[in-house]
C-alpha cells in the first residue's frame, strides 16, 4: 500500500517496508539516558579535578603570587626596565632571601647536630644513673627499654618513618620549586593572560571589566605589602626580645618568624611556639616569658595592627578577613589561608560594583 503523498515508483523500491515515526527524544527513556550521561560526565570531571587537586592548588598559588608581584614589576617598568628584566630582579631578590635564610639556618643546625652526637654517650650513661635527672625519668617512663625495643623490633618501622619524613620534605621542596617557576612564568605572561581573559568579555563591557580586574590586582598587591609589613614588625620585635634575654640564634629565629608570619592567623602562633621552645635552652622562666610575649603580640597583631594595616590596604572588615582565612585554610590549607583575604576583597568589590547597583535599580 502506498503512503499518502508517495508516488508508485518510490513505493515499489521500498523492499524492506516503510520507515516508522521519528523517535521521540522527549520520551522517558531518552530523558533518563541523557540525565545519566550528564551525571557520569560530572562525576568524571570531579574525579579528574580531585586527581590533579595538588597541581591546581600550586597553579592558583603561583597565579596569586604573580598578580601580587605585578605592581612591583610595573614599578620597575616605569623606570625603564623591560618586563623580563624586572621579573629577573624580583626572582633574584627572592633567591637572595632564601639563600640568606639557609646561610643562617644550616650552620647552627649542623653545630647542634654535632653537639648532640658528642653528648649522646653521656646521655646514655645518665640514663643508667639512678641519681640523675635522666635516670629518674628512665625509672618513671622506662625510656631505655623503649629505645631498645625500637632499635631491635621496630627498626623497620623507624626506617619507614624516616623514609616517609624524607619523602615529605622532598615533596614540599619540589612543590616550592614548581610554585616559584610557575610564578616567574605567570609574571612574564601576565599581560597576555589578562588580554586573553578580556577577549572573552563582550566588547561593550570590556572597559568596565578591565577596570575592575585592575582594581582586584591592585588589592592583591596591597595585601602582600600589608603582610610584608606585619612580618617585618614581628621580626623586629622578635629580634629585640631575644637579644634582651640572650636567647641563641636571635637573627635566625627572627627570620623564621618573619617567614611564618606571612601565613595569616596560624603563622605567628607556630613561630611563637618554636621560639619559646628554643628559649628553654636559656631557662624555664625565659621560655615562659617568651610565650607570654608572643601571646601578647598575637593579640596586638589580630586586634590592633592587622585591622589597621589590612583595613587600609585591602579594605576588608576584620570579621570578614578572619572568616575568609578560616574557610580558605580548611579547604586548601596554607595556600587557601594566603588567598582567602584577597579573594574576599575581590568578591566584595564585585558585589559593590556589579551586584548591588543592579539590585538597587531593580
Amino acid at each position: 500500500m502506498e503512503q499518502p503523498g508517495e508516488d508508485s515508483g518510490a513505493a515499489e523500491n521500498r523492499r524492506f517496508g516503510h520507515p516508522g515515526r521519528p523517535v521521540d527524544r522527549r520520551s522517558p527513556f531518552f530523558v533518563g539516558m541523557w540525565a545519566a550521561a550528564g551525571v557520569a560526565v560530572t562525576v568524571a570531571v570531579a574525579e579528574m579535578v580531585l586527581a590533579v587537586r595538588a597541581v591546581l592548588v600550586l597553579i592558583a598559588l603561583a597565579l596569586f603570587l604573580a598578580v601580587g608581584l605585578d605592581p612591583a614589576v610595573r614599578w620597575f617598568g616605569r623606570r625603564g626596565l623591560p618586563r623580563w628584566a624586572a621579573v629577573l630582579v624580583i626572582a633574584l631578590a627572592g633567591v637572595g632571601v632564601l639563600t640568606g635564610f639557609l646561610s643562617l639556618a644550616i650552620p647552627p643546625l649542623a653545630d647542634q647536630a654535632e653537639q648532640f652526637a658528642h653528648r649522646l654517650p653521656g646521655y646514655l650513661h645518665d640514663l643508667q644513673r639512678a641519681n640523675s635527672f635522666l635516670g629518674h625519668l628512665n625509672r618513671q617512663f622506662h625510656i631505655q627499654q623503649a629505645l631498645q625495643k625500637l632499635l631491635t623490633s621496630g627498626g623497620a618501622s623507624l626506617a619507614g618513618g624516616l623514609f616517609g619524613a624524607g619523602k615529605l620534605v622532598l615533596g614540599a621542596l619540589a612543590s616550592v620549586v614548581v610554585a616559584a617557576v610557575l610564578t616567574v612564568y605567570f609574571l612574564l605572561g601576565l599581560p597576555t593572560l589578562k588580554g586573553t581573559f578580556l577577549r572573552l568579555v563582550p566588547a561593550s563591557r570590556r572597559t568596565r571589566v578591565e577596570l575592575i580586574t585592575d582594581e582586584v590586582f591592585a588589592k592583591v598587591g596591597r595585601y602582600l605589602v600589608g603582610q610584608g609589613m606585619l612580618a617585618l614588625i614581628a621580626a623586629a620585635g622578635t629580634l629585640a626580645w631575644l637579644e634582651i634575654f640572650s636567647v641563641p640564634y636571635a637573627l635566625l629565629l627572627s627570620f623564621f618568624v618573619a617567614l611564618l608570619d606571612l601565613v595569616p592567623m596560624v603563622g605567628s602562633t607556630i613561630a611563637g611556639v618554636v621560639v619559646s621552645l628554643v628559649a628553654l635552652t636559656v631557662s624555664l622562666p625565659v621560655a615562659a616569658a617568651t610565650g607570654g610575649f608572643y601571646t601578647a603580640y598575637r593579640l596586638a597583631e589580630d586586634y590592633l595592627l592587622s585591622p589597621r594595616i589590612m583595613g587600609k590596604q585591602v579594605e576588608v572588615p576584620a570579621m570578614v578577613a578572619i572568616v575568609a582565612v578560616l574557610i580558605g585554610g580548611s579547604l586548601l590549607g596554607i595556600p587557601g589561608a594566603l588567598i582567602g583575604i584577597p579573594l574576599a576583597a575581590a568578591i566584595r568589590l564585585i558585589l559593590e560594583e556589579v551586584v548591588y547597583p543592579r539590585l538597587d535599580a531593580s
